[in-house]
């Protein structure tokens, strides 16, 4: 297939472009600059130059798409993000997602990476597919976007795949960076809810690498419908990030309750860590030929200091690890659930 990606210079953007390459597959990558044109070149796709909030530029960039893949994104990668950071990421989601509806003309499929913990539920249990959604400022534009692409799927013809990815990590998320640098220095507390903090979120992640392959099996498969995509086992803040402190050999976190940290990381960054989002993968793993590279965090968190300790990210003393690294620079459609 020929196959446009909005977002393509992004965390799972990049991925997708090289593995959809490697199956064949002919790859459109549209980019604002120079820069991007080379990174989806390298990995073996065709830049084209437009913008997902320029609809002009579009219908050129589109033309002989049989499929559409929109991962374009805003995610502010701040301490404490504004309303204006979150209205930026809501508007490349959901203006640029019409925009990619209204030039896909002649697409036959038109697949969209969402977030599971749109439909996480009220009193915390585990849900599927099946669940009603419970959006809120944060998520909006993700069950905005669902609703766009299940819309147009009515109306023009095309077939429609969202996967409700897991809370997404990788070594060039820039979350994941953050992450690891306050880690480190010993300044990312576990955030818990309740008034002393105690209470710990069963969150479900997924790594970027699993979260790119499962769009190319989807693809593949030419699977439809709603799927959600995480790996095999959910986990609790507290010990995601008492791992992740070990892999670093960092010291162990503090605690903070989450309406205290609410002052210095916002509502909506606190509403991720302390409202729990357990689910699964089952239907996904039914219909489609998937398994995650990563079954767990553990998995994942050793491929990230393995990472960074090969790309000088880290430094290794006698003492232990230093932080060397900087944070990956913003780049178009990276990942709005990358921690």
């Amino acid at each position: 297939m020929r196959v446009f990606i909005a977002g393509a210079t992004g965390v799972i953007g990049r991925r997708l472009v090289e593995r959809l390459t490697d199956r064949g597959h002919e790859v459109i990558g549209v980019v604002r600059d120079d820069d991007g044109a080379a990174l989806v070149e390298t990995r073996g796709g065709t830049a084209r130059y437009g913008d997902v909030l320029d609809p002009d530029t579009l219908i050129p960039a589109m033309a002989g798409a049989d499929a559409v893949v929109a991962t374009q994104t805003a995610l502010p990668v701040k301490d404490k993000p504004t309303d204006d950071d979150w209205a930026l990421n809501d508007r490349v989601r959901v203006e640029g997602t019409r925009n990619l509806v209204a030039a896909a003309d002649g697409v036959e499929r038109f697949l969209f990476p969402s977030i599971v913990w749109v439909a996480r539920q009220p009193d915390g249990s585990v849900f599927d597919e099946r669940a009603d959604r419970y959006p809120d400022r944060a998520t909006q534009s993700a069950a905005d976007v669902e609703d766009i692409v299940q819309d147009a799927a009515s109306k023009r013809g095309f077939d429609a795949t969202i996967l409700r990815l897991g809370f997404l990590y990788a070594p060039d998320a820039g979350h994941t960076h953050q992450m690891g640098k306050q880690l480190l220095s010993g300044d990312l507390p576990v955030v818990g809810g309740g008034l002393f903090g105690r209470r710990d979120a069963e969150l479900s992640l997924l790594h970027a690498d699993d979260a790119a392959q499962a769009l190319v099996e989807a693809i593949d498969a030419d699977a439809t419908g709603l799927y959600h995509v995480v790996d095999d086992e959910p986990v609790t803040v507290a010990d995601f990030f008492s791992a992740f402190a070990n892999r670093l050999e960092a010291p162990e976190p503090s605690r903070i309750p989450g309406w205290i940290a609410r002052f210095f990381v916002g509502k909506e960054q606190v509403n991720v860590l302390t409202k729990p989002f357990p689910t699964d993968a089952d239907r996904f793993r039914r219909d489609v030929e998937w398994e995650p590279t990563y079954s767990t965090y553990r998995e994942g968190l050793a491929q990230i200091v393995e990472q960074w300790e090969k790309d000088g990210t880290l430094h290794s003393t006698t003492t232990g690890y230093e932080w060397s690294g900087t944070r990956p620079a913003k780049q178009e459609g990276a990942p709005t659930r990358a921690l």
